[in-house]
């Protein structure tokens, strides 16, 4: 099968991050870790799993960061995942052949892949938290069936969407309902992050929201913000006009630049019409502020400004990954702010009903209670990756936000 393959190669990475200060190109370039080759067909690890051929795919944050080097080495997550690669966890796809003891799938269904690999997927009795539905938060990412990896795409056996096939366990697999789409059902994973986010750390009713970057992550969440808190006023911060216009468009009561910093903050001290207190040096603070934040991007910059802007006892939900830096973050403490973590995605309860995230997505689609497809900007062929995460790498020129691979 074809596929695209990441190799963590100290060759390929020194060589690429020396040519990458020449051309962006030379992140998909010749030398660099991720390649297209051919790949024997995926082996199924147990009896209970499926193989499935790819429809489309998404190209996440996570998948671009790493082909544009934006991370760490020490970085502690390489503890749970292991190479070679092949990226991409946003699948939708056809049941292609199944395991002798898979017994909920057929071959020929549509199917959403969760791409979790919690306990069940490995052959483990459950953990604590994925007795929960916390899956995201499972104790077993490095053991069972499977070599180390926290979802398809970063385990060298779980291989992910950027190729015609992947394994899939038979628990991990969705059924698109007939009156969802391809194009509605690749969004379900990136929904389902954001879904999370909002559950877990929900606004104040008839509240302040703010929603820190408009890629999918963001869009996607202001549009759960104003299917599940109508009363909730949410405003935007958005880098580049597109984003500011899908913005309004999924309901933001206002979009606000996200650069300078200073202006800002003096944006969000005006449509909230609270007090600036100002510093000797350094970005103002608020004297009040929002409820809660929903930070997509969750950088030092973005946190700076977020424990300003930020109302006392307020809350800071990241659903981002930047690499750090310092930054000064007193206001912290002194508004006593809750800075949380919010990391994928499980079985969600909402209105006293429990299922999966992606159980709530499908059904939202299939009732008709959201459209979110017009964030979906590109789609490429897998032949042209290049072309693809090129795309990515300069949203403002490309007006990209989230890009698909759609033939395989």
């Amino acid at each position: 099968m074809k596929a695209l393959v990441y190799e963590n190669a100290l060759p390929r990475l020194a060589v690429t991050k020396f040519l990458s200060l020449l051309s962006r190109r030379a992140f998909v370039g010749p030398f660099s870790p991720i390649q297209l080759r051919s790949l024997p067909a995926p082996e199924l690890p147990a009896p209970d799993w499926v193989t499935l051929r790819t429809r489309l795919c998404g190209l996440c944050g996570s998948d671009y960061k790493q082909v544009f080097m934006n991370g760490g080495f020490d970085n502690p997550m390489t503890a749970v995942i292991s190479f070679p690669q092949v990226l991409g966890h946003e699948v939708v796809a056809t049941v292609e052949r199944i395991g002798p003891a898979v017994s909920r799938l057929r071959p020929g269904q549509r199917v959403l892949l969760n791409p979790w690999l919690s306990c069940a997927v490995r052959g483990l009795p459950l953990c604590e938290w994925c007795e929960r539905g916390e899956l995201a938060q499972c104790r077993n990412f490095t053991g069972g069936a499977l070599a180390p990896g926290i979802h398809h795409g970063n385990s060298s056996q779980a291989t992910g969407g950027f190729a015609e096939l992947l394994p899939a366990h038979e628990s991990q697999c969705f059924p698109i309902p007939d009156a969802v789409s391809d194009g509605e059902a690749v969004l379900g994973d990136p929904f389902a992050v954001s879904l999370h986010a909002v559950l877990h750390w929900p606004p104040p009713e008839d509240g302040v929201a703010l929603v820190y970057g408009c890629g999918t992550l963001g869009l996607l969440a202001i549009s759960i913000l104003r299917l599940l808190h109508p009363g909730v006023r949410v405003f935007a911060v958005a880098r580049y006009p597109h984003q500011a216009r899908l913005a309004l468009a999924f309901g933001a009561a206002a979009t606000l630049p996200h650069r300078p910093t200073r202006t800002l903050v003096e944006a969000v001290a005006s449509v909230l019409d609270v007090d600036l207190q100002k510093p000797w040096r350094g970005l103002p603070m608020l004297n009040g502020g929002v409820d809660v934040i929903y930070d997509t991007v969750t950088s030092p910059e973005t946190l700076e400004v977020g424990v300003r802007i930020t109302r006392p006892r307020g809350s800071i939900v990241g659903l981002g990954v930047e690499p750090p830096k310092r930054f000064e973050w007193t206001p912290l403490y002194f508004k006593e702010l809750s800075l949380v973590g919010s990391n994928a995605f499980g079985v969600e309860t909402w209105q006293a009903r429990r299922q999966h995230a992606m159980e709530w997505y499908l059904e939202f689609i299939a009732e008709k209670k959201l459209d979110a497809t017009s964030i979906i900007s590109h789609r490429f062929a897998l032949d042209d990756y290049r072309d693809a995460f090129l795309t990515c790498y300069d949203q403002g020129a490309s007006e990209a936000v989230k890009v698909l691979f759609d033939r395989f």
